[in-house]
């Protein structure tokens, strides 16, 4: 939880385990919820908050993990996450913890979301260029095999 001038300006909370989406059969921790008030946003409160559930779930995990609506009101979350390097996952979009086939309708509602990832310990990571069976990975040369 953060707080400023004595008032709650927001939380997190992260889960050992995860409990939706393709993550729930990992052993991979979760930001299960996040919120940073909107009078507090833009103040640097929403990055100190994930880089403390960071920080712990890196106690026991390289990797973690969050779903994120994908409506309007989740503007300020998308950013933030990828911002801080946190990408999606690949498996398109979720509806009620179930994944949404191509052409199929949904609501987009708090329940259609998406989940990302960060790999906690290679954060320096910024982009890479596949090319055949090779791999850029910033200054590194990494063979996929």
């Amino acid at each position: 939880m953060a707080e400023l001038d004595g008032h709650i300006a927001g939380y997190v909370t992260l889960v050992r385990k995860a409990k939706n989406g393709p993550f729930q059969a990992s052993e991979l921790p979760e930001v299960a919820d996040f919120n940073v008030f909107e009078k507090y946003q833009k103040q640097g409160i929403g990055s100190s908050l994930l880089a403390a559930a960071e920080n712990k779930a890196e106690q026991f995990s390289s990797i973690i993990t969050l779903g994120v609506g994908l409506h309007k009101g989740y503007g300020a979350a998308q950013r933030i996450y990828v911002k801080r390097g946190t990408l999606p996952d690949g498996s398109g979009v979720w509806f009620e913890n179930k994944n949404v086939d191509s052409g199929e309708a949904c609501m987009n509602n708090d329940d259609l979301c998406i989940y990302m990832s960060k790999n906690l310990k290679n954060t320096n990571i910024d982009y890479y260029i596949r090319i055949g069976g090779t791999m850029n990975v910033g200054k590194k040369l990494c063979s996929r095999g």
